[in-house]
């Protein structure tokens, strides 16, 4: 069994429900994610996954969601 990796990535114009909404759809839909938390007053997304999943693939998905992630 893999071990679960967590990786947490901040996000930038998050601003309501309707945001964490898209951000967690379109993160989800990554292949090897398996869970993702939002924090809105933070702006933190952090990602759960059974393995190492490719962090340029999940920074298009949040692009694709229409948000920017910072660093």
């Amino acid at each position: 069994m893999a071990a679960t990796t967590t990786a947490v990535y901040d996000v930038e114009g998050m601003s309501c429900g309707h945001c964490v909404g898209a951000v967690t759809e379109e993160v989800t839909a990554v292949p090897g994610v398996t869970g993702v938390e939002v924090d809105l007053e933070t702006g933190r997304v952090t990602v759960t996954s059974d393995g190492p999943v490719d962090a340029d693939s999940v920074r298009s998905a949040i692009d694709e969601a229409g948000y920017g992630v910072r660093g």
